[in-house]
């Protein structure tokens, strides 16, 4: 009984583990950056199309962000996509206004920019977070993510109501004897 006490937790700690990873990925991020570039690069299933990756299916352009880092002057590339009315619901059908905008700002070398965006950089994958909104900004400071702390504060509730509801439930349930 011992070891499936242990399997449940392990099984509980693992599809938490999965839904926080995916919190993380899908919540909107902010960063202060400044814009050192943009490029369109034709794209399909598999990638970026180049001599290594022909062509194999549909195709479509995808607007791309070059950042730096204003204190570390470390490069970030950001992909400028729609999200359309599809997952994650950011409902992002401007992705060219936001890359005129950022054509804009790396103009001129001093000018900073906010952008929000979600996902990650992996290299070895070559994925690219999504910016969903970009806009100047004269600070460094990277704003409070009220968004995300209203979110987790409500679903802290709800987890909290589910567990005191189920242990009320499994404390009314009787006791069978044991013969």
């Amino acid at each position: 009984m011992k070891w499936l006490k242990g399997i449940i937790l392990g099984a509980i700690l693992l599809a938490v583990g999965a839904v926080a990873l995916g919190l993380f990925y899908f919540l909107p991020q902010h960063d202060v950056v400044m814009v050192t570039g943009v490029e369109v690069k034709r794209v399909d299933h598999n990638g970026v199309i180049n001599a290594e990756n022909p062509a194999d299916g549909p195709t479509r352009d995808v607007y791309f962000i070059n950042t730096e880092d204003p204190i570390t002057k470390e490069v970030m590339v950001y992909r400028n996509e729609d999200t359309g009315w599809s997952f994650p619901w950011y409902f992002k059908f401007d992705s060219a206004d936001i890359q005129a905008k950022a054509q804009g700002y790396s103009r001129d070398a001093e000018q900073l920019a906010l952008i929000r965006y979600y996902g990650w950089r992996i290299k070895i994958l070559s994925v690219f977070p999504n910016i969903t909104a970009i806009e100047a900004t004269k600070t460094r400071d990277e704003p409070f993510p009220w968004f995300n702390t209203v979110f987790f504060s409500v679903l802290a509730l709800v987890v909290l109501f589910i567990a005191v509801f189920v242990k009320r439930r499994v404390k009314r349930r009787p006791q069978m004897p044991v013969s």
